[in-house]
């Protein structure tokens, strides 16, 4: 996130989508280097890899670009950029937890239909910037980068996937959010995911979120 964010910070004002691509690639790669990280170690263990995605708007260029799973909402207008794999590996994990009959109880220790998928998780992985795009040091996979037209909006909401129900304000985003934590921490009913909010935790997945104005 801090590579990312520096990278953001320090990107010209005119600079494109692709150059900002380039540019962060540069910044993870670098690091591998900085600790003597084997380049075949890291291509062949996506799972050891740096990653992070990101919601830009240029204000240049009046565009959102979404670059990993990552979403937003202009004017009120809903886009996202998920991950391929992710709904079925839920599915699957769900699947899994039903047919052993697993309680909340249990999955909020110890997620066994977590377990289930990692491998599957895994294997998604390896097609980190080959069929979606993420932030890992490898070239981005250009085509699995979400570029949204912004010439006439008004307002924009830039959030991860943390909020599993995203709306114009936080408060809104924070209020749905809670409900699902209450009244479905498995995240198996209201909203299906690959792992739980589990017990200690305060939510299911890392979130940020912010609002501006044009």
């Amino acid at each position: 996130m801090i590579l990312a964010a520096e990278n953001i910070e320090n990107l010209p004002e005119e600079a494109t989508c692709e150059e900002f691509c380039q540019s962060v690639t540069a910044s993870f790669a670098a690091v591998y280097e900085s600790h003597q990280y084997c380049t075949d170690f890291i291509l062949e263990h996506p799972e050891e890899r740096l990653t992070c995605s990101a919601a830009i708007y240029s204000t240049s260029r009046r565009e959102v670009w979404m670059i990993g799973d990552c979403q937003c909402l202009i004017d009120g207008e809903f886009y996202d950029n998920p991950k391929p794999m992710e709904a079925a590996n839920a599915a699957k994990r769900i699947a899994y937890i039903r047919e052993h009959h697993l309680s909340e109880s249990s999955i909020l220790k110890h997620d066994e239909g977590r377990d289930y998928i990692i491998n599957d998780i895994i294997a998604s992985m390896r097609l980190q910037n080959k069929t979606f795009s993420v932030i890992d040091g490898t070239p981005i996979y250009i085509r699995g980068v979400k570029r949204i037209p912004a010439e006439n909006a008004h307002e924009i909401v830039l959030a991860t996937d943390g909020y599993p129900f995203l709306y114009p304000t936080l408060a809104e985003s924070e209020a749905a959010l809670k409900n699902l934590l209450i009244n479905d921490p498995c995240c198996m009913e209201i909203y299906q995911a690959t792992k739980a909010c589990m017990k200690g935790q305060q939510s299911f997945d890392d979130r940020a979120y912010l609002r501006f104005n044009i």
